[in-house]
């Protein structure tokens, strides 16, 4: 017999080699209905998979991500069963779920068109009409070649190749349609009720540009049609919405190929930088940190120091400087740990908090850099607190707090996800236990719910991530926090404690905003363009209605500007319908309409953004309207 433990702590006893689906039914039918596989032991199973171990159980469905990942897996092979069945002479490499679907990679003399994807899609269907199961089986490595190098599939036979000789690999079948994969997948097609292949792109086997390009067909699944409706329209909402289109129109930034991956902010997006940056400096002040800048260019010795050189050598540029090698910085903390150890400190001096602006510089691939989003130079709201082990809590408590703070000021729900110990990485089993056990202290202290991420912690220590809920449900991870007991070791950091005796600090990594640049990124997509008036680059647009009221404008404009308010004056011959259908197209908050009756009465008519006319009103009151907005970022 075997133990299932399940959420709620109670245990159940099955035979050995019982099928997951015989467990959740035995939970629940009604459950079991809508189960599409489960955790166990942290690893996610497909429902016709058995328990041979005492396990933890946890059931999943759609709406989990584990259970996203079981569908879209599914869904992928349900695409190359149809695809072998259209286009028989197809190689096939790899097929795994994605953040948002899936796809698979081909190789096919035959060059993959929007009328295929059309013709694949039909047959998907006809497959989940058919109804077919997925059956689990294994093979040893030198059966799993053989039958893989009689249908000449060379990139399954690679990856073979790469297993260690004893591995008894598994496969999947789906009606005629045999793949080498570890799984997870659903017990059956049926749950697949709606499907759209999205595009076609090329893609290098194994990511590395020295071997073929392939195709891939990127695809995304639901068990609703109306899921996938409205997922299609989010994703027109996002192409209205993306900050590339917007950055250009709204005049923010703009990317060259003279700096592939650099980006190159214009005044309106300087502003908005600014002003970001003149929020974070203010609260991060008030809490006690104290901001220093270190150099971009460090020697290279201090990387093979830091482990970075082990552990993310690929992806750092290099130099020479009198005849010495340097790095460019990709990581603001070895730049830090120096400050750190340009003094001694006692206990009494901790924590000590010291942010950073620091911009950083990695090597992505050119086919990954995506506008703000990902890019090869970005300036990084990093901090670095040095704590006793008794302060490491309360310090975690309050970086929860701030971000918390930062978030809901921008209007972003969020969620919180704890990532543990990776395979690449450096400590003890004792060290990673006990940062990992601060953090789900601290989270479970402030009463915060978070999912495990498991293996994709920081190859120096867990780590907590906060993915942002954006406005058409969009998640992005920005915010980490990580607890270091690696580089004080490392670098040999000491103070001196209460007992006059050297001790080692715990150092704790941390960004709120993740990147300047992505932020801004998010932003923009966030707001549509529609920045708050405290981050609007121009915040009101003085229009008159003809030239004899541009003396009148002029003066407003003088005033307003004298009260820190980012104002432009259109005084051009223009129709002032004109001139409002422009100013909203620049996404303007407030335009201040000035025609007769204002000047003669020394008012304002004033126009809010999406709101339209909200009426006539004194300079000073509007006044006193915008410095509330600004001042209480409304």
């Amino acid at each position: 017999m075997i133990k299932v433990t399940l959420p709620d702590g109670s245990i159940r006893e099955y035979n050995k080699g019982v099928e997951i689906l015989t467990v959740v039914e035995d939970i629940s039918k009604s459950l079991a209905r809508e189960a599409l596989g489960a955790v166990v032991n942290g690893r996610i199973m497909g429902l016709q998979e058995k328990l041979n171990e005492d396990c933890d159980f946890r059931v999943v469905k759609f709406d989990d991500p584990e259970g996203k990942k079981i569908f879209w897996h599914t869904s992928s092979h349900i695409m190359a069963f149809a695809i072998q069945r259209l286009f028989p002479d197809v190689k096939f490499a790899i097929g795994p779920a994605v953040e948002n679907g899936f796809y698979y990679d081909l190789d096919t003399e035959h060059r993959f068109t929007p009328e295929d994807l059309e013709k694949i899609e039909e047959e998907m269907k006809k497959i989940i009409s058919e109804g077919y199961k997925l059956e689990r089986y294994e093979m040893p490595r030198d059966e799993a070649l053989k039958f893989f190098k009689e249908k000449n599939e060379i990139y399954k036979i690679e990856l073979i190749e790469n297993l260690p000789e004893d591995e008894i690999i598994s496969f999947y079948k789906l009606g005629d349609f045999i793949d080498l994969c570890a799984g997870p997948h659903l017990y059956d097609v049926k749950k697949v009720k709606a499907i759209k292949l999205m595009s076609i792109a090329g893609a290098y086997w194994r990511g590395d540009e020295k071997n073929k390009m392939l195709q891939r067909i990127y695809g995304i699944s639901f068990e609703k049609k109306k899921d996938l409706d409205e997922y299609l329209n989010r994703l027109e909402e996002a192409k209205k919405r993306d900050h590339r289109k917007l950055g250009k129109e709204l005049d923010l930034f703009t990317m060259h190929d003279e700096g592939p991956g650099f980006p190159f902010f214009h005044p309106n997006g300087m502003i908005i930088r600014n002003e970001l940056e003149n929020f974070w400096r203010k609260e991060h002040t008030k809490r006690g940190y104290g901001e220093i800048k270190t150099p971009l260019i460090l020697n290279e010795q201090l990387w093979h120091q830091s482990g970075h050189w082990d552990h993310y050598k690929e992806n750092m540029y290099f130099t020479t400087i009198d005849e010495e090698n340097f790095a460019i910085k990709p990581m603001n903390c070895p730049g830090s740990i120096l400050i750190y150890k340009s003094k001694m400190y006692s206990y009494r001096d901790f924590p000590l908090r010291l942010a950073e602006l620091g911009l950083v510089h990695r090597h992505e691939l050119s086919g990954a850099l995506h506008g703000l989003m990902r890019v090869r130079s970005f300036t990084q709201d990093d901090a670095h607190i040095y704590a006793l082990p008794s302060q490491v809590k309360d310090e975690l408590k309050g970086i929860i707090e701030l971000a918390d703070y930062v978030y809901n000021i921008f209007g972003f729900k969020y969620k919180i996800e704890l990532s543990t110990r990776p395979e690449n990485s450096m400590g003890t089993d004792e060290q990673w236990e006990l940062a990992t056990n601060s953090l789900i202290e601290a989270l479970e202290e402030k009463g915060i719910k978070y999912r495990i991420n498991e293996g994709d912690g920081a190859f120096y220590g867990p780590k907590i991530d906060f993915h942002l809920e954006d406005a058409i449900g969009r998640t992005w991870q920005c915010g980490t926090i990580q607890l270091d007991f690696q580089m004080p070791e490392r670098f040999d950091l000491t103070y001196i404690d209460s007992d006059n005796e050297k001790k080692r600090p715990v150092m704790i990594h941390r960004t709120i905003l993740g990147s300047m640049e992505r932020f801004m990124g998010i932003l923009i997509e966030h707001y549509a363009g529609k920045f708050p008036l405290w981050l609007s680059p121009i915040q009101a647009k003085v229009l008159p209605i003809s030239d004899k009221f541009n003396e009148y404008g002029y003066k407003i404009k003088e005033i307003l500007e004298n009260r820190g308010i980012r104002v432009e004056i259109d005084d051009r011959a223009e129709k002032i319908g004109y001139k409002i259908r422009e100013a909203q197209v620049m996404k303007i908050p407030y335009m201040l309409v000035i025609g007769e009756k204002e000047v003669e009465n020394e008012l304002v008519s004033v126009r809010k953004r999406d709101l339209g006319d909200i009426g006539q009103m004194s300079l000073n009151d509007f006044l006193n309207i915008a410095d509330d907005e600004i001042k209480n970022k409304k």
